[in-house]
């Protein structure tokens, strides 16, 4: 991934510059190293705090809702297609969001690298040539950045966004992937016995904190279903009936909106595989209607809509 962060401060000071947003998201760098963090910048002087690299990993589409002015966002491939989902599903005004796009090669699964170093504490980190080097106290370590990419990156068929209003950088050409869904696949292919036992010991670890809903940019609800009280559907305690029902509503609700973005299972605490159940959503979605979220805004959702020829296995 190359160095595409002068060229988008260059873009972010001239749309400030020229008043043609209110208001720029986008990356700076963190405050550890292997981190980036969202930032909110409103002159053309602040620019200069933009990045984008490999370690841009938040979906900036969360903090789009409920700002009343004109906005522009950095947006990689599925970023770009959580935004068309909120304009959609009219919680975003496509006219007030303009989208730099920016190609993406995959993003560093920090987790990863940091059990690969055992606890040794990175000071410094940098990418060159297709390598991670990491630095600190008595050590250098060299590790290759396409073994360290998000799972999701591994299978992304939208590394240059579908959508986008002005894009920094040359696109990226899709991946070509045989099978975009082996893991699920795999998954399917166990017992059901054997796939029960895998999500009970997965949403065991669970410690409801939710951090999976508020990271999710399409988990929007003003009170989620598992906050309501009146009447309650279902309890807020660490019975492993109800964590297994929280995920599994809460993912149901993603059927043909998820993006696969992995932001819920980047911001979990505990590391719970929560991607195997919304791409087993994804994948079921693709195949039984032909359709993938977030490419097309004028598409319509495969939940609103009926065919003829609609898959009704289920009906018996």
């Amino acid at each position: 991934m190359g160095d595409l962060s002068p060229q988008l401060i260059e873009v972010a000071r001239s749309l400030l510059r020229d008043e043609k947003v209110d208001l720029i998201i986008g990356y700076e760098s963190g405050s550890l190293p292997l981190r980036t963090s969202p930032c909110f910048i409103r002159r053309p002087d602040e620019a200069e705090r933009l990045v984008w690299n490999a370690w841009c990993e938040n979906n900036l589409a969360t903090y789009l809702r409920g700002r009343d002015e004109k906005i522009a966002v950095v947006a990689k491939g599925c970023d770009a297609r959580a935004i068309v989902g909120l304009v959609m599903e009219r919680q975003l005004a496509r006219e007030n969001v303009l989208i730099i796009g920016v190609p993406c090669q995959g993003i560093m699964d920090r987790r990863r690298i940091e059990d690969q170093l055992e606890g040794k504490e990175v000071l410094k980190a940098t990418l060159a040539d297709g390598e991670i080097i990491l630095a600190g106290e008595g050590f250098e370590e060299r590790l290759p950045q396409q073994d360290f990419l998000c799972q999701g990156c591994l299978t992304c068929e939208y590394r240059t966004p579908a959508v986008y209003d002005l894009l920094i950088g040359d696109p990226v050409p899709a991946l070509e992937v045989a099978d975009p869904f082996p893991e699920v696949r795999a998954l399917e292919a166990r017992s059901s016995d054997e796939r029960w036992a895998y999500f009970s010991q997965e949403f065991s670890q669970c410690i409801r904190c939710y951090a999976c809903r508020e990271a999710c940019p399409l988990c929007y609800c003003q009170e989620c279903f598992i906050d309501q009280t009146q009447p309650a559907w279902f309890g807020k305690t660490d019975d492993p009936s109800d964590t297994l029902i929280f995920h599994l509503v809460r993912i149901l609700h993603t059927a043909g909106r998820c993006v696969d973005c992995g932001a819920c299972s980047r911001a979990c605490p505990m590391g719970i595989d929560l991607r195997a159940l919304t791409r087993k959503m994804i994948k079921d979605v693709r195949e039984w209607y032909g359709y993938q979220a977030g490419i097309e805004v004028e598409a319509i959702p495969p939940l609103a809509t009926f065919r003829p020829d609609d898959p009704q296995e289920f009906i018996k």
